[in-house]
């Protein structure tokens, strides 16, 4: 009988480049915390983890008490609702909701080696949008967190497609059991859809070019279904020093077209007040312009019509060394409001 080969596992360079499975220190925070802390330092996020941001910001404003019953509309990494459960010292409840079936599993027990178990903390896979249905269960709740943006650990997994940098199948949906991959939807459209798609969801400024590009491609029969290929056809037509800016706008765009996000924000910010208690306090992380629009027109509307009895006058953003410390953080906003 042939004896199996024994198969060195590849050496960690620590240098750049390197794949995202050779990163295995990186994707074990808990065993190799040096290297973590090293990555961290020099301003980068380690493969397979999120850094939260504005977490000291956050936990200001939502002055949590021990006793009180809370929800994190978005739970990613939880790295937030870690630090909000500390703040109940046992006593209390955190609800958190993601939909995104293979992350949550992960930051599940995460928590739950933290000691954070079923006692303390309830993790609901279900899209933000039906906060009216997790309230009407289990609320309504003394303090809400929406984080907006899109996890590290989603971006930087060349399988899941939404980085630019890396090959990878053009998929971008948080929910990759549901809906159609933004490879499938780019079949779907014309020129001026795509255009007008590129424009409303980033403001990018070679939308009509790039539009263009990326039919043309589709109806030759050549298929954009991988995250190099779009990257490709964005460097060819508006050129190398402009590519990056409309790589990012593009794939942004596209994300928030195949999650339907602006449509799914609409919902949460009008079913919010519902969900929150007398006084309740709720604080939201955007990180964009079209996000960050949409939180503070329904903030202080809703404050005119005495939903609200205060919003935040000036938006929040990180300091300066958090920014440093963590460069994803640079783009972010925080809004908050309390219920009258």
């Amino acid at each position: 009988m042939e004896q199996p080969t024994h198969k060195r596992r590849v050496r960690y360079k620590g240098t750049h480049p390197r794949n995202y499975q050779e990163k295995y220190k990186e994707l074990q925070p808990e065993k190799y915390k040096d290297t973590i802390e090293h990555v961290i330092q020099k301003g980068s996020t380690p493969a397979g983890m999120h850094i939260s941001i504005c977490v000291n910001e956050i936990l200001e404003f939502l002055d949590i008490q021990p006793g009180q019953k809370g929800l994190d509309a978005t739970l990613g990494y939880g790295g937030h609702t870690s630090k909000m459960l500390e703040c109940l010292k046992g006593q209390g409840h955190i609800y958190g909701l993601d939909i995104d079936p293979i992350e949550i599993v992960k930051t599940k027990k995460r928590l739950a080696d933290k000691g954070f178990g079923e006692d303390v903390l309830t993790v609901l896979q279900t899209n933000f949008a039906n906060i009216d249905q997790v309230a009407a269960e289990y609320g309504p709740f003394d303090f809400i967190l929406a984080d907006l943006g899109v996890s590290s650990m989603q971006i930087d997994n060349p399988e899941r497609g939404f980085s630019y940098k890396v090959e990878g199948p053009l998929d971008l949906r948080l929910d990759p059991e549901k809906g159609v991959s933004a490879a499938e939807r780019l079949r779907e459209l014309t020129v001026e859809e795509l255009q007008g798609m590129l424009w409303e969801n980033s403001d990018e400024p070679y939308a009509e070019e790039i539009a263009k590009a990326v039919v043309t491609e589709i109806r030759r029969g050549h298929g954009v279904d991988t995250t190099t290929k779009l990257r490709q056809i964005i460097e060819k037509t508006v050129g190398k020093e402009d590519a990056k800016k409309s790589c990012q706008r593009t794939f942004q765009a596209l994300r928030i077209d195949v999650n339907s996000e602006f449509e799914v924000l609409y919902q949460f910010l009008d079913k919010l007040p519902g969900a929150l208690a007398p006084g309740g306090r709720a604080a939201i992380l955007t990180f964009h312009s079209g996000e960050d629009r949409l939180v503070k027109k329904s903030f202080k509307e809703l404050q005119r019509e005495c939903v609200y009895r205060e919003v935040n006058k000036d938006v929040i953003r990180p300091s300066a060394e958090e920014c440093a410390r963590n460069s994803r953080a640079k783009s972010t906003k925080m809004r908050w409001a309390i219920k009258a």
